[in-house]
């Protein structure tokens, strides 16, 4: 079976690509010094997560050994038998949200990841479902 492995849409990322550029063009551009410290934040606030959809690719990959998520800082790999993988549902103000937990308690580097669809780029049962297959 062939390594499987997720990462934010690309659109997305080029997305928040384009908002960091187009806050930070017009920070330079504004003849407002609370604008300009406004639109710089926003920069840096849309920049680094841009930057981690850049950089943090692929953010979850898995094959027969075991899974492997990846950040800035560099990747975790653990094998199936350190890992209990699960879906997480959550219910706050109305709306249910789903994440990936990925809960490595039992390993020599233990951790616990939460992934949620903007990392993955899938909704995140689909992602359970398919590592669930992968790991028996």
């Amino acid at each position: 079976m062939t390594p499987l492995h997720w990462s934010p849409r690309p659109a997305v990322v080029g997305v928040a690509w384009a908002s960091a550029l187009v806050a930070a063009l017009l920070a330079v551009l504004i003849d407002d010094p609370r604008g300009t410290l406004l639109l710089a934040v926003a920069a840096v606030a849309l920049g680094v997560p841009a930057l981690f959809g850049t950089l943090a690719r692929p953010r979850l990959a898995a094959d027969h050994e075991g899974v492997t998520v990846r950040g800035l800082t560099g990747s975790r790999h653990w094998r199936w038998r350190e890992v209990n993988v699960r879906l997480v549902r959550t219910r706050r103000l109305g709306r249910e949200s789903s994440v990936v937990e990925i809960d490595a308690d039992n390993a020599e580097v233990p951790g616990l990841v939460l992934l949620g669809q903007l990392d993955l780029g899938v909704e995140p049962h689909e992602v359970v479902d398919s590592l669930l297959r992968l790991r028996t």
